[in-house]
């Protein structure tokens, strides 16, 4: 009994620490969706090169994913996290002595390293629970994505105050400040590191598996469009609305906050009632609402008995910021759901296959932006953006019916594959299925 306290006080101090740190990283890895605008306008960058800019942190924070998944598994949590964020401060310290468009290019490559938190906390902390709870453990540190709406609030009062380079300096302090508490307050436990006779190819082997590209696509909608967005509303409340770019990133912070707090409601009702019932609703829900965004701002005449009649036919910023926040809330329970997918099946591979899907989720939230920048000056249409997640989110919803509610619906059952056993057979087996005449 006294055991079992002490492991659980250990279980929920690292999983606390684990997510402030993770958050803290988030908060630095969308630091130019804030002080972005600024640099724009200092350097006359156009939208695509805007575009680039702060896509470009979010490029090596998800390429870094995959290896840092699997050193995880190697090597513990604790140890690689802590080497991933002091690695980190310097990069963004020198942040604020940038002057030209390629060294902001170069310096956030570096910056860009603490996105890849997220594929060392969520094995290291889903390790320190059971079964039944690693959902809730996974949304609870998934949580820290709300360090996008943190740098919303801080960053925007940090530029107005003494401008854009105070930020840098002040969050390179903030990171140190995350890792000294996140060193004293986490744990580490050689049984949850992966046998040293299992070899790297055998990590990798789960990634044959086609489930695992499947969960690459919806996780490049839920978090890839989750973090494009946070990097590219406060330009589009500033250009769309005419806002003040404080006011701008209070009501972005709208959609990022419930994005990345309620991960962990997420995490619970996945839990609850099965990744594939939560991420099949998360689909519909964004479905709708980046469909009632896509409209773009119209006006548009009718010849009538009584003469020509205009209407204009588009959201004001109270409806599209609402629509924004259903949109958030549905990402973050999506987000959760899609991982509960990978600890139900692959319980013993959990660094590896996080890696390689938040990968995908990194590359969506990298590219993006950049199709964003660059469908605006095609088009000249703001909404467009929302147009092309729109796009997305369909191919996710017909790749879920055609292999999960289609096969549910013929087979009276759920068609969940049975998770792995062990990591040297990391791919789970497949139930073989006749198709429909």
């Amino acid at each position: 009994m006294g055991n079992e306290l002490h492991n659980s006080r250990r279980a929920w101090s690292v999983l606390i620490v684990s997510t402030l740190a993770f958050t803290v990283c988030f908060m630095v890895w969308m630091m130019f969706g804030v002080i972005g605008i600024p640099i724009k306008k200092m350097l006359n960058l156009n939208a695509t090169e805007f575009g680039l800019l702060t896509a470009t942190p979010v490029l090596t924070g998800s390429l870094i994913r995959v290896p840092l998944g699997i050193w995880t598994d190697r090597y513990g949590g604790r140890i690689v996290m802590a080497t991933l964020m002091a690695v980190t401060i310097p990069a963004i310290w020198l942040m604020s002595y940038a002057t030209a468009f390629w060294h902001f290019i170069v310096i956030g490559l570096f910056v860009g390293l603490a996105g890849g938190a997220f594929a060392v906390g969520t094995p290291y902390v889903a390790r320190w629970f059971p079964k039944n709870r690693q959902g809730m453990a996974m949304g609870v540190y998934g949580a820290g994505n709300s360090g996008a709406a943190v740098n919303k609030f801080v960053a925007p009062v940090l530029l107005v105050a003494f401008g854009w380079t105070m930020v840098p300096k002040v969050y390179a302090a903030i990171m140190l400040g995350a890792l000294v508490l996140f060193w004293l307050f986490s744990y580490q436990d050689p049984a949850h590191l992966v046998p040293s006779n299992v070899r790297f190819s055998d990590q990798l082997k789960a990634l044959k598996d086609p489930r695992v590209l499947k969960y690459c696509q919806y996780y490049s909608i839920v978090f890839g469009g989750y973090v494009a967005l946070s990097l590219w509303m406060v330009q589009y409340y500033v250009g769309e609305y005419g806002l003040d770019i404080r006011i701008a990133a209070l009501l972005a912070a709208c959609f990022s906050l419930p994005g990345g707090v309620l991960r962990a409601i997420g995490g619970i009702l996945s839990d609850k009632f099965g990744a594939h019932k939560v991420t099949w609703w998360v689909m519909w829900v964004s479905w709708i609402c980046l469909f009632l965004l896509s409209y773009p701002q119209t006006d548009f005449t009718i010849v009538t008995v009584n003469g020509p009649t205009t209407f204009h036919i588009g959201l004001n910023v109270y409806a599209f910021t609402a629509l924004m926040a259903v949109l958030g809330v549905a990402f973050a329970f999506g987000k959760a759901s899609v991982f509960k997918y990978i600890s139900d099946d692959y319980p013993q591979n959990i660094g590896a296959i996080s890696g390689i899907v938040g990968l995908a989720g990194g590359l969506g939230g990298f590219v993006l932006p950049i199709l964003f920048g660059i469908l605006l000056d095609w088009t000249g249409i703001r909404s467009s953006a929302f147009m092309l997640m729109y796009g997305v989110v369909w191919v996710s919803l017909i790749w879920m019916y055609w292999t999960e509610v289609r096969h549910t619906d013929v087979l009276g059952g759920s068609t969940a594959a049975p998770a792995n056993d062990s990591c040297a057979s990391a791919v789970a087996p497949r139930t073989s299925l006749r198709p429909v005449r």
